[in-house]
């Protein structure tokens, strides 16, 4: 969840890619590929520590419609849009993203997507955790600061994310992101320490 905006609370997209992107088998194959990555492998295995048990089609590729690159939706799993993917990173950096909102929605047992301040938290922790915001993804996007450029990012792409739920104002996305920040930013859970 976060760059591009979804309308549906507890499901969430990234920036889309150009290009016109890849079939749908050609994204399901490179999502085969993103599951033998070592941090998607240890937030499977974290999933199943906390009780959710990921199956085999729990991450499927499909074409959206949507300004999407992805998404996670509680019961059914995540999506990557196969349109809006180019390249193995891409389709890497939305399988992590959702995944940390997999492993939230699985850990809390009283998540509430409808609820701003739930959703920014999962966004503030993907944005931080997944690598969204590693600098030279924020070169790559035309930000180019040198301090202070990942905190930035989160922002940016928390309140793209929240402000798309119909749930939850712009002023709403703010209040609720600014309420959470230090305690979710600081959640660094399964990892140790934000990769």
């Amino acid at each position: 969840m976060a760059e591009e905006p979804n309308s549906k609370p507890g499901s969430g997209g990234f920036s889309s890619a150009v290009n016109g992107g890849r079939t749908v088998e050609e994204c399901q194959d490179m999502i085969g590929r993103s599951l033998r990555i070592p941090m998607v492998k240890f937030l499977k295995e974290h999933m199943e520590k906390a009780g959710c048990r990921i199956g085999d089609k729990f991450i499927k590729a499909v074409h959206c419609d949507k300004q999407i690159s992805g998404g996670y939706v509680r019961g059914e799993g995540i999506i990557v849009c196969s349109n809006h993917m180019n390249i193995q990173d891409e389709v890497n950096q939305v399988v992590i993203h959702e995944l940390i909102h997999a492993y939230d929605d699985c850990r809390a047992a009283n998540l509430d997507w409808s609820n701003c301040a739930h959703h920014a938290c999962s966004e503030i922790r993907a944005g931080h955790l997944s690598g969204d915001c590693h600098y030279k993804r924020e070169l790559l996007r035309g930000f180019m600061k040198i301090r202070g450029h990942e905190q930035d990012c989160v922002r940016r792409r928390v309140m793209k994310s929240v402000i798309a739920n119909p749930y939850c104002s712009e002023v709403a996305a703010k209040d609720a992101m600014e309420a959470v920040w230090d305690v979710c930013y600081n959640d660094t859970k399964p990892f140790d320490r934000a990769p």
